[in-house]
């Protein structure tokens, strides 16, 4: 009988293959060495938790993105006035007060450049940058009498209210500044915009060392949150992911008259939008800190005036 040697290559190769698996542990040990079983490198918790940060920081860049892309479209759209700082919280200096006092108060100022009024706040006579300050102290040898802020101050640029994002950012970038105030229809000053406002409306908020927090916004430790009456809806709902309309009105405060259809009294609610908002203080006609609570299951919208309640306990 002929031997087939394939056969008796295959069968020996086997034979290896089963003495390998059967008794590698043993012979390993004999030579010095000993297996030990590998353990995952995470438990399945673990692993699910990774995932889930993974996934979180996946969503927030995607509606970082998705925010950075509208905040873009909306330049077209969007006035000056939605996005200003509003002049009943404006930061100025009286360009009459002695040179001493106001280089200080420059100087501890959070901002780089400041808006000098004569008179009247609402009279703007020109903008001071802390850099122009300096260079002319340093000039007159610190001599604070010297200094004469006016002359040291560019001329103020003032922009219509109703000039779109689009078209303000495009100006900035033509004139080579940073700082406008801006004026009603009738010349009436009414704010301020600058570069970093519109700059934000498309990649979010930009911080550095010098920037305070966000004013007039306090989380309680109930969950509401206590908010002064001139804070931007805008800066509200970027600052706590919310949804509030601004479509009709500016600030918190306009939000709340134009729901309610009226001028509030203090501790008098309401509840819209999926918040309900209590009216803590009011001056004169102003409110000036409202209280704010998330609802849960929220009644259908009805309208303002039906929706007040008798005043808050």
């Amino acid at each position: 009988m002929t031997v087939d040697p394939w056969a008796i290559a295959t069968v020996v190769l086997i034979a290896l293959g089963l003495g390998g698996v059967l008794f590698h542990a043993p012979l390993l040990k004999r030579f010095g060495y000993e297996l030990w079983p590998i353990e995952p490198l995470h438990t399945a918790r673990e692993e699910l938790l990774n995932s889930v940060d993974e996934l979180r920081r996946e969503g927030n860049a995607l509606r970082q993105d998705r925010a950075r892309v509208g905040g873009l479209l909306d330049l077209h759209e969007l006035e000056v006035s939605d996005i200003m700082v509003h002049r009943t919280r404006m930061r100025s200096i009286n360009a009459d007060m002695p040179p001493e006092a106001l280089v200080r108060e420059m100087l501890q100022s959070p901002y780089t450049r400041m808006p000098l009024w004569r008179g009247e706040t609402d009279n703007i006579v020109g903008v001071l940058h802390a850099k122009d300050l300096l260079r002319a102290l340093d000039e007159v040898d610190h001599d604070f009498s010297r200094i004469d802020a006016v002359k040291i101050a560019s001329q103020p640029w003032f922009v219509p209210d109703t000039t779109t994002l689009e078209d303000q950012l495009n100006a900035f970038l033509r004139r080579k500044t940073h700082f406008a105030i801006v004026i009603d229809e009738y010349g009436e000053m009414e704010g301020l915009v600058t570069l970093e406002d519109i700059i934000e409306e498309i990649v979010g908020e930009i911080s550095d060392e010098h920037d305070l927090d966000v004013r007039g916004v306090r989380q309680e430790a109930d969950g509401s949150v206590v908010v002064d009456g001139s804070v931007p809806i805008r800066d509200l709902n970027r600052a706590l992911g919310w949804t509030l309309p601004d479509d009709w009105a500016t600030t918190i405060a306009g939000l709340v008259i134009h729901e309610a259809q009226s001028i509030p009294v203090e501790r008098q609610a309401f509840t819209f939008h999926g918040k309900r908002f209590i009216v803590m203080k009011r001056e004169k006609n102003r409110l000036t800190r409202i209280r704010i609570r998330p609802v849960q299951n929220t009644p259908p919208a009805m309208p303002a005036q039906q929706k007040t309640d008798s005043p808050a306990e």
